[in-house]
């Protein structure tokens, strides 16, 4: 079945984006899991909080996203450029994303909220240093 043109994607570009989940993705699996086996506890996309944060540890005011960086807009002004296919839709989305992310940032920390942000490739390849920096915020919150 095609899709309308307006979408102008074709078969494996539909199948790749099917693929894509935004709750539960292998980083912030492995990043929940590590924190646990470290004895730091917390919630999973919290929804009492702007942004629904990946994990929240409640007892610190500590909220955790993992962002995935294409929809989060990791090196953005040299991604944009290379945007071949529907480009006004992705750039006015990925835009927006990341507008929305400085939003739910300024409410959280408004509010008492220590936020971090993780590139999900980072999660995956540097999975100690995340950890550590983590309990490093736990321990300077618990003072």
């Amino acid at each position: 079945m095609k899709h309308p043109k307006s979408y102008d994607s074709d078969e494996k570009t539909r199948k790749r984006m099917s693929r894509v989940h935004l709750k539960g993705g292998k980083a912030e699996v492995l990043l929940a899991k590590r924190l646990w086996h470290e004895g730091i506890r917390y919630r999973k996309n919290y929804k009492k909080l702007p942004g629904s944060p990946d994990i929240v540890l409640t007892k610190y005011k500590i909220v955790i996203f993992v962002d995935g960086e294409f929809w989060h807009g990791k090196d953005w002004e040299v991604r944009k450029q290379r945007l071949k296919r529907n480009r006004e839709y992705w750039i006015e989305k990925i835009e927006e994303n990341m507008k929305r992310d400085k939003r739910n940032d300024a409410l959280l920390e408004a509010d008492g909220w220590y936020v971090i942000h993780f590139w999900e490739k980072m999660v995956l390849k540097e999975t100690d240093y995340c950890v550590e920096f983590v309990k490093y915020i736990v321990r300077s919150r618990e003072e």
